[in-house]
C-alpha cells in the first residue's frame, strides 16, 4: 500500500493506494476521528457496482449502523433528481451530522455523493472509495463535487473535501475495457500538463497499463495523485493554476453535452479534447508537429479517438460558451506550450480555435 496527502491544512487528508483497500477497517475507520462522532454510515453506490464490492465495504463497518443508497449506473443520472434520492435516504434513516457518507463507485456517484455531503445538513464528513481509473487519479481527488445539468457539464456543485481517499487497485480487474481506456485518458492528461517525462513513460508502458499490469497501474495511478495533489494543494477552489487539470475538457464537454452524456464516457470524451488541445496548440505554434504526432498516437493506442459529434462549429463554439473558464464572454482555454507544460489562455486565434472546431465537429 502507499499514501500520499492532500495538504490543506485543517482540510488535509491522505489518498491510499493498494489492493484490497476496501475493506480495511484499521484505515476507514481513523480518517473519521474527529470528523464523525456517530455510528452511522450510508454506502452511496449503484447497481453494478453494488454487486461487486458493497459486502467488502459492510465488512470494514462491522458493528456500526450502515445502510445503502443504490443508484442507477450511467452519465445520464448525474442529475438533481438522482441526489434527491440521496437526501431522501438520509433523511429517511434520520442521518444527523455526526453521521458520514460513503462513495462507492466511479466518477459520476463520487461526483454525486460528494455534493449531498456538502449540502445535507450544510455539511457532513465523507470518503471516496473510487472503483474505476478515472476517479482513482482524477475526479475523487481535489473536493469537486456537482452534477450535470441540461445547459452543461457540471454547472451545479460544489468545493467539498472528503476525509479520505482509498483507491483500491484491486477493482480494476472488474473494470470493462473502454472504462480502462477512458481512465487511461485523465493519466495521459497528467503527464501531457505537467510532466513530460511521465508522458514519455506511458508512450513506453501503455501496453503494460492496458493489460493491467498491477505494477505499471499502481505507479500510474500513484503519478497523476502526486500530480494533482500538488497543484490542489497550490489552488483548491480553481482561482488559478488548478483550471489547468481541465487540460482537454472544454473540448470533451461539447462532445458529452451534444450527445446527452450516452454515447460517450467521459473519459472518451475527454480523450479527445486533449487531441484537440493539442492541435489548437500546434496551430499556435506552441507545439510541435512531432509532439502532436506523439500526443495523436498514444490517444489512438489507448482507443480514445474517434468521430466527434458533427454538429457545426457554431453550436460547438456555443456548447464551449458555458464553460466555467469562461470570463468577460472569453473562452479560456488550457493549451499547451510546449508538451509537459500546460496554460491557460484567453490569447489565442479565433481563427485557429475555429479551425480546430471545424475539423473535428463541422459537417461532414
Amino acid at each position: 500500500m502507499q499514501e500520499l496527502l492532500i495538504d490543506l491544512g485543517t482540510r488535509s487528508y491522505p489518498i491510499f493506494i493498494g489492493a484490497g483497500l476496501l475493506s480495511r477497517s484499521d484505515l476507514l475507520l481513523p480518517v473519521f476521528a474527529g470528523k464523525a462522532s456517530g455510528d452511522t454510515f450510508a454506502v452511496v453506490t449503484n447497481t453494478t457496482v453494488a454487486a461487486l464490492y458493497l459486502d467488502a465495504v459492510r465488512s470494514a463497518l462491522a458493528g456500526k449502523r450502515v445502510f445503502d443508497v443504490i443508484l442507477p449506473d450511467g452519465e445520464q443520472h448525474k442529475t438533481m433528481a438522482t441526489v434527491e434520492r440521496i437526501f431522501d435516504a438520509l433523511a429517511a434513516a434520520r442521518m444527523n451530522r455526526d453521521g458520514a457518507l460513503i462513495a462507492l463507485g466511479g466518477g459520476v456517484v463520487g461526483d454525486m455523493a460528494g455534493f449531498a455531503a456538502a449540502c445535507y445538513q450544510r455539511g457532513i464528513a465523507y470518503v471516496q472509495m473510487p472503483t474505476t481509473l478515472l476517479a482513482q487519479v482524477d475526479s475523487s481527488v481535489g473536493g469537486k463535487t456537482g452534477v450535470n445539468h441540461r445547459a452543461g457539464k457540471n454547472l451545479i456543485g460544489a468545493f467539498y473535501q472528503p476525509v479520505g481517499v482509498f483507491a483500491d487497485t484491486a477493482t480494476l480487474d472488474t473494470l470493462p475495457e473502454r472504462e480502462l481506456g477512458a481512465g487511461l485518458a485523465e493519466v495521459i492528461k497528467h503527464g501531457m500538463l505537467a510532466d513530460a517525462a511521465f508522458f514519455h513513460w506511458l508512450e513506453d508502458h501503455l501496453d503494460q497499463l492496458m493489460q493491467r499490469d498491477p505494477e505499471a497501474l499502481a505507479h500510474a495511478i500513484r503519478r497523476s495523485c502526486e500530480i494533482k495533489a500538488r497543484i490542489v494543494a497550490m489552488d483548491e477552489r480553481e482561482a488559478g493554476v488548478r483550471a489547468l487539470l481541465n487540460l482537454g475538457h472544454s473540448f470533451g464537454h461539447v462532445i458529452e453535452a451534444a450527445t446527452g452524456y450516452r454515447d460517450w464516457l467521459h473519459g472518451e470524451a475527454v480523450g479527445s479534447g486533449l487531441l484537440m488541445a493539442s492541435d489548437l496548440s500546434h496551430r499556435l505554434g506552441w507545439m510541435s508537429e512531432s509532439d502532436l504526432h506523439r500526443v495523436e498516437t498514444v490517444l489512438k493506442r489507448a482507443g480514445l479517438v474517434r468521430p466527434a459529434p458533427r454538429i457545426g462549429v457554431d453550436r460547438a463554439l456555443e456548447y464551449m460558451g458555458m464553460d466555467k473558464k469562461v470570463r468577460q464572454d472569453r473562452i479560456r482555454l488550457v493549451l499547451l506550450k510546449p508538451l509537459g507544460q500546460a496554460l491557460v489562455s484567453a490569447e489565442y486565434s479565433t481563427e485557429a480555435l475555429r479551425g480546430v472546431l471545424n475539423s473535428h465537429f463541422g459537417a461532414m
